[in-house]
């Protein structure tokens, strides 16, 4: 069962700065995303102010715009849906979406939240969305994890004298 044994993260997240980035399409299910992100957000603390929602048209573009907005915010959620389809451009777009947000974060040292939905058909990406009826709430999960680690990462920086 997806999403067995996931944990409870609460965090005080005040006065953080995070970036919402949000794939265009499959409008119903990113709107379950992005709702369930403010949620996350809101829950920890995070101003409607210090939140920039920007949309890009897919999966694909959410890489590019991670990279360009890190430096100016210290968490970014990314948020997708990529459905199977008949062709190989479903793992194509999965593989290069996931490392390049990997690496995004990992050069940067700015969390991304990891919102990226990879399903096999519709019905999978519904149950994630965080909408009524929904068994999921990735938007909400892959937002509290992102200032989570945001606030750990302080910590660390903090208590190690390594600069954020």
């Amino acid at each position: 069962m997806s999403g067995h044994g996931a944990p409870t993260v609460t965090t005080d997240a005040t006065g953080l700065r995070v970036a919402v980035v949000a794939a265009s399409w499959h409008e119903r299910v990113m709107s379950g995303l992005v709702d369930g992100a403010r949620r996350g957000l809101s829950d920890a603390g995070v101003a409607d102010d210090d939140v920039e929602l920007v949309r890009v048209p897919g999966s694909f573009e959410l890489t590019v715009a991670c990279a360009r907005l890190a430096p100016s915010y210290d968490a970014l959620v990314a948020l997708g849906v990529v459905i199977r389809g008949g062709t190989p451009h479903f793992d194509y777009v999965c593989q290069s979406a996931t490392l390049g947000l990997t690496q995004v974060s990992v050069q940067t040292g700015v969390p991304v939240g990891f919102g990226l939905l990879t399903c096999d058909d519709e019905q999978q990406a519904l149950a994630r969305a965080g909408l009524p009826g929904s068994s999921e709430d990735k938007g909400h999960e892959a937002a509290t994890a992102a200032v989570a680690t945001a606030i750990t990462l302080r910590t660390l920086a903090r208590s190690t004298s390594i600069a954020p």
